[in-house]
């Protein structure tokens, strides 16, 4: 399997699995409806497991371009190759999040709380603030990256580096996810947003909440930058 399409499949399982749960819990006369966080975060950290061990061995498991950008400044992955991981999880993300859609879609036209809807594709704050909501990302897609800066060999991470990293998604779900949602993904959110505005219910929908769409985007690049630099300083 090459890296670009290990990439495509690893962020679409992620996708798949981590949406999925948020669809689970939010989407109404699902079996899940209203578990909560505590399922959102063991789901996460399930998903970022099965994705790493699956892409692990072929592309290191970037499955994030934060990831990618922050082992790009870090010298830890080739600057020409960043451009190709980061289009193929921004396909897996919106092929997994399409896949989502289907699988939920009777429950997704008899949800008539439009901004629930959203909320299985994007990330939204709880309190709407754009340099609290931006350090919020920042600060979680640093712990994420850092945290991964350390368990890298080569250029990515291996399948044995899997349940470390899917215990510390976990964890940034429960510590630092009650505000915004921890995107900590800019595939994660803009792939799924973009499917947002490609599909219709028959309960119809909201905007794609735009104007919000750059912090979970600009917010997790900025945070993997820093993680890259603090790094570098100290090694």
């Amino acid at each position: 399997m090459s890296p670009f399409i290990a990439e495509i499949i690893g962020t679409g399982i992620l996708i798949i699995l981590g949406n999925g749960v948020v669809a689970n819990v939010l989407l109404k006369d699902t079996k899940g409806h209203g578990t909560g966080l505590m399922a959102i975060a063991w789901a996460w950290g399930v998903a970022v497991f099965v994705a790493v061990f699956i892409a692990g061995t072929y592309s290191g498991a970037h499955i994030n371009p934060a990831v990618t950008i922050g082992l790009a400044v870090a010298g830890k992955f080739p600057w020409a190759d960043v451009p190709l991981y980061i289009i193929g999880q921004m396909i897996g993300a919106i092929v997994g999040m399409f896949l989502v859609v289907l699988h939920y879609k009777q429950h997704y036209d008899i949800t008539e709380d439009h901004d629930l809807k959203l909320a299985t594709f994007s990330t939204a704050p709880q309190i709407r603030s754009a340099m609290p909501n931006f350090f919020a990302e920042l600060l979680g897609t640093f712990v994420l990256v850092f945290g991964v800066l350390f368990l890298v060999s080569g250029d990515g991470l291996g399948s044995l580096d899997a349940l470390p990293v899917g215990l510390l998604v976990f964890g940034i779900g429960l510590s630092l996810g009650g505000n915004t949602g921890y995107a900590i993904n800019p595939a994660r959110d803009l792939g799924p947003r973009i499917v947002h505005a490609l599909v219709s219910f028959r309960s119809g929908k909201r905007d794609n909440d735009w104007g919000y769409a750059w912090v979970p985007v600009l917010g997790p690049i900025a945070g993997g930058i820093v993680a890259a630099g603090l790094y570098l300083l100290l090694n």
